[in-house]
């Protein structure tokens, strides 16, 4: 088994495929433990990434990584976040919208600012085919965000 801190590198390979399998590796370790909270520091540098698959690595590990956010890391980037629900690409925006469930769950202090802007999203700068998928999503998320 890799350590957390290599397959935090292998986030950035070029490969996709590597970055995908330590997403996901990395995903399923947040869910059982603290240990990739404490680079939490690289996933809000990722959310500003000009590389779409890296934003939306960044966004995946912040939300798999809420409940065990103490130190209200989240809080302090939750804007910088919430801009990616109108991302520059579809399947990014897709991805943070369908990760801010995840988040409010363990962050009652931004429900209402996730809420909010999840309400005052204007899909339309998308095509009319990515427009309906992002209007279920977010239809779903609000549904899920009590």
């Amino acid at each position: 088994m890799e350590s957390t801190a290599e397959l935090i590198e292998k986030l950035y390979s070029k490969d996709n495929k590597v970055a995908y399998q330590a997403l996901q590796m990395l995903e399923t370790e947040s869910e059982k433990s603290n240990n990739v909270y404490k680079f939490f520091h690289k996933f809000s540098e990722m959310i500003e990434n000009s590389n779409s698959y890296m934003r939306t690595r960044g966004i995946v590990l912040i939300a798999a990584n809420a409940k065990w956010d103490t130190e209200n890391k989240i809080d302090e980037i939750i804007d910088d976040y919430l801009k990616h629900i109108l991302d520059e690409k579809p399947i990014t925006a897709r991805q943070c919208i369908k990760a801010l469930p995840r988040i409010a769950r363990y962050k009652s202090d931004l429900v209402e600012c996730i809420r909010e802007a999840l309400m005052k999203a204007n899909v339309s700068i998308y095509g009319d085919s990515m427009q309906t998928l992002l209007y279920k999503d977010i239809s779903y998320a609000l549904k899920k965000i009590k």
